[in-house]
């Protein structure tokens, strides 16, 4: 009875609040020191007290806190919820952070996806090329499973040459020249037209670039135009490949030389 007439209609001491909100007391405790979330009244004995307000207020923080922010973060992000419109306003924030933790967790979920695919495709263990492939799924780079076709050396120079943003540009250059051929080839353009000439040159420059003149890598770069379809945007290695190759050699024609054909190649 004693206990009954300490606590007021309507308020909760920090046990019950805890067993109702599945926490601990010592985690209302230090959210409490933390100014966090204090308690809302204290009882004539000293017992900290809280309401159903409070109840909401500690959802919100346990669902930030499950989302990942610190209690920094968490502290500097909760509202007042004096009004239908702040409580409204909490829960469009955290609704939120809610769908980007979605979004990241399917993109993560898909990247694991597409690691244990490589994986079972390469039937070797080999760490260094699956980092390659983490790495490229993280620069979300559609051509992620052109790595397992490469020898070590060819892909030893590529990580000493480039970094992200010099590796993410050729990649960019690389996924343009592929979809510049595929609209020429869709729209009838021949390989030897001046656009087809003009793919030619840009794809050599491209591979120039990318080689740093070490002609050595060219039978690797080469297996390129043979590999299986991967099902990468419009059947890209059925159609652009075919439309390049001859792009080159009109070019190489032009050049009066062809350096796949060189001996030191």
């Amino acid at each position: 009875m004693e206990k009954q007439k300490a606590i007021p209609q309507g308020y909760m001491t920090v046990g019950e609040i805890a067993k109702k909100m599945n926490t601990t007391v010592r985690t209302l405790q230090y959210y409490d020191k933390e100014n966090i979330l204090s308690p809302s009244a204290q009882s004539e004995g000293g017992r900290r007290l809280y309401t159903y307000k409070d109840i909401v207020k500690l959802h919100q923080i346990q669902s930030m806190k499950y989302l990942g922010f610190s209690l920094d973060d968490i502290k500097n992000r909760l509202v007042t919820l004096d009004t239908p419109a702040d409580v409204a306003d909490a829960l469009a924030e955290q609704e939120e952070a809610v769908r980007e933790k979605i979004d990241s967790l399917s993109e993560v979920l898909q990247a694991i996806e597409k690691l244990k695919a490589e994986i079972l495709q390469m039937k070797t263990v080999d760490f260094k090329k699956y980092a390659d492939i983490v790495v490229n799924l993280q620069m979300k780079n559609e051509f992620y499973r052109l790595i397992k076709y490469f020898d070590d050396k060819t892909l030893d120079h590529f990580r000493n040459r480039f970094d992200k943003e010099s590796g993410t540009a050729i990649l960019a250059t690389f996924k343009r020249l592929c979809d510049e051929a595929a609209e020429l080839q869709t729209n009838g353009v021949p390989p030897e037209s001046e656009q087809g000439r003009a793919i030619g040159k840009a794809w050599w420059d491209m591979v120039t670039e990318f080689t740093g003149g070490d002609m050595s890598l060219l039978p690797e770069l080469s297996k390129l135009a043979n590999i299986p379809n991967e099902n990468i945007g419009k059947d890209r290695f059925e159609i652009d490949f075919e439309f390049i190759d001859k792009a080159l050699t009109v070019y190489f024609a032009n050049l009066g030389h062809n350096p796949f054909n060189e001996k030191e190649v």
